[in-house]
């Protein structure tokens, strides 16, 4: 079990705490900006003996705003290009805050003398598979991570895996970095919601899902590995042909379109099984629970994972999970979740198939899981956030 995190002791003085918020503004939700929504909805709440100061660059995604608490200073300044490098400098000269929080790995080349950086670092998948990146985005990730990495104060890892990559790959002490797990929703992602029958079968009415199905939810590229889960299908397919319980079981990919996602289309074209693969597209993260909900199974075949928010999501609904054993995944699931073998869809097939004939085991691991998903918390991410912070105001 993980630790418990403790309340952070009031300081007697208010200091001023920036936050770069401004990836709350784009369209696309993923893992980074729900942490970074998930972190603020908290902050407020549990430190009200700082002050924050919000950066934004527009209109907030209505999917991604977070609670504003009287200690929230707000400041939305739009600027049209080199945001972080240009405007967040200006930003900062201009409030002076005594700590500078960079949610993503980057930090701006200026700043005021008296500011420290804070930067979360969430994964080092570039460097690990750079063929799963653009050269433009490989060479930005390697330039800003590591200028990030250099220029922290204190770091934030949000697993063991990703700080031991960190230290692999920049040598920065580990006295300088704290891992903090990200948390999950409870108030949407739990037994009550994914075992809502209204609500799973408006959501499944949606989609279009009149059979059992596997369900895939996260981004379409590369690194995520949905290829070997569209081959792994094709097998679990043949291997139900006959069965009566089986047979029509169908694998629903949730999730919007990122970069160099053409290989799984044509992976898709490629399988005899390809009117079975029903793709969502983009979701709304308030319908996840009710897709987790009307599965079968949830499978995370993805290579490389910072943290893998949606194996906790799933396993709060007491969903079976099936993944990939590698990097956090590893110490996120423990023994909750079925591993396989990232390198083999073969061996994410047999896994597949021993789960759908053992009605006991799925069960048993839907039980396990929703016991797991209780070691996180988005409070307790913020407590120890909190506690970061503090800990970078007293030093001298």
């Amino acid at each position: 079990m993980l630790g418990k995190a403790k309340k952070v002791k009031s300081s007697k003085k208010k200091r001023k705490i920036a936050i770069d918020a401004a990836d709350l503004c784009y369209d696309r939700v993923d893992g980074t900006r729900i942490y970074i929504k998930n972190v603020l909805d908290k902050l407020g709440k549990y430190d009200k003996d700082n002050l924050y100061y919000i950066y934004l660059k527009g209109e907030l995604n209505p999917q991604l705003k977070f609670k504003i608490y009287p200690n929230y200073r707000i400041i939305t300044s739009t600027f049209p290009f080199f945001w972080t490098q240009l405007k967040l400098p200006f930003l900062l000269f201009k409030d002076r805050p005594d700590i500078l929080w960079m949610p993503l790995q980057t930090v701006p080349f200026l700043k005021p003398k008296q500011t420290k950086f804070v930067v979360t670092i969430h994964d080092l998948a570039f460097k690990i598979f750079p063929r799963y990146f653009n050269l433009k985005d490989r060479i930005l990730l390697t330039l800003f991570s590591g200028l990030a990495i250099r220029r922290a104060y204190k770091i934030i890892a949000v697993s063991q895996n990703t700080r031991k990559d960190i230290i692999r790959f920049y040598e920065r002490s580990p006295n300088d970095i704290s891992v903090v797990y990200h948390g999950y929703k409870k108030e949407l992602f739990n037994l009550e919601n994914a075992s809502n029958k209204d609500k799973v079968a408006e959501v499944k009415r949606k989609y279009k899902l009149k059979q059992d199905y596997i369900l895939y939810a996260g981004a379409l590229q590369p690194r995520k590995n949905v290829t070997s889960l569209v081959k792994a299908f094709d097998r679990v397919k043949d291997y139900f042909a006959y069965d009566k319980k089986n047979k029509d079981i169908k694998l629903v990919i949730a999730g919007a379109r990122a970069w160099l996602y053409k290989p799984i289309f044509e992976e898709v074209a490629r399988s005899k099984y390809r009117d079975e693969i029903i793709f969502t597209g983009h979701y709304k993260t308030r319908e996840l629970p009710f897709l987790i909900g009307g599965s079968k199974i949830f499978v995370f075949p993805s290579f490389y994972e910072g943290f893998g928010i949606p194996v906790v999501e799933a396993m709060a609904c007491a969903k079976p999970v099936i993944c990939a054993k590698n990097s956090s995944l590893i110490e996120v699931g423990g023994d909750a979740v079925e591993f396989f073998d990232d390198r083999s869809y073969l061996n994410l097939s047999k896994k597949l198939i021993k789960l759908l004939k053992d009605e006991d085991l799925m069960r048993e691991l839907a039980k396990k899981g929703k016991s797991r998903a209780v070691d996180f918390s988005w409070r307790k991410t913020a407590l120890e956030t909190i506690k970061i912070f503090e800990q970078t105001l007293q030093d001298k």
